[in-house]
């Protein structure tokens, strides 16, 4: 009996400290489902063949998954970032590395191709999920509370952090699969907001998600957080992923296309 309580801790830990790693699956997901919607017939059919077994909606969770094996560690600072003022500064990165350098390095390596079959879909899951990453605002953090991670919360009376809320908590909150939130989402995605979005430089992600902490941040004193929070700040989390979905479609088509 003892031993199966120590698991079951260990297992509810495992999947609370999972949510602080980046968008939690569900947004993973969605993001690649509307970002495939979105390519050329041709560049998606591309993408499918490296990713295969593995969807462009599943390829965007491998990063996390392989933090629990050590041969990935070199990448573990990859997944965000520090940003003061929305400018990017090397000097104030991780040595081993961030998500705006790799993302990068990495889409270069793969339109200069050369891979072997396994290295192309490795660099090819790690790009799409830094994309995906770092459009969740808390991946652009200001070298202060590790993104929100020493922000303690409730949310809806459960004890959580910030950096999770905007994971996953806010979307798996609303109770709807991957496919019918990304549904909903596409609906607003108009040539007009495609081109936006396109236009921007990475430079401009980082003003976005800098721009973004005056709400993020705004919580009330108990920290208490529920309806109200989620009414002004859930449709910032949906504008992200549907940034991500659309620049994830570039990156790919400007790679594969």
């Amino acid at each position: 009996m003892k031993v199966f309580k120590l698991f079951t801790l260990a297992l509810f830990l495992m999947l609370f400290t999972s949510q602080a790693f980046a968008w939690g699956q569900l947004g993973h997901y969605l993001i690649g489902y509307m970002a495939e919607r979105q390519m050329k017939s041709s560049v998606a059919k591309k993408v499918e063949k490296v990713l295969y077994p593995m969807s462009l909606g599943r390829s965007g969770t491998w990063m996390d998954e392989i933090r629990s094996d050590r041969a990935y560690d070199y990448a573990t600072t990859w997944h965000y970032l520090t940003s003061k003022n929305g400018e990017y500064d090397p000097n104030i990165q991780e040595k081993t590395g961030d998500a705006y350098e790799a993302i990068i390095r990495l889409k270069n390596e793969l339109k200069a191709g050369g891979l072997s079959a396994e290295e192309e879909a490795e660099k090819l899951k790690m790009l799409i999920h830094m994309v995906e990453d770092i459009h969740q605002p808390l991946h652009v953090g200001t070298g202060e509370d590790r993104g929100g991670n020493d922000v303690k919360i409730e949310f809806f009376g459960q004890p959580t952090n910030l950096h999770a809320l905007w994971d996953s908590g806010m979307i798996d909150r609303q109770g709807m699969s991957y496919t019918e939130m990304g549904n909903e989402l596409f609906r607003r995605i108009t040539p007009e907001l495609q081109q936006k979005y396109r236009s921007a430089t990475m430079q401009d992600w980082l003003k976005e998600a800098v721009d973004l902490r005056g709400a993020v941040y705004d919580l009330p004193e108990n920290r208490r957080i529920s309806y109200a929070y989620m009414y002004h700040n859930f449709k910032i989390a949906e504008e992200r992923m549907i940034a991500a979905s659309v620049r994830l479609a570039q990156i790919l088509e400007e790679i594969y296309g």
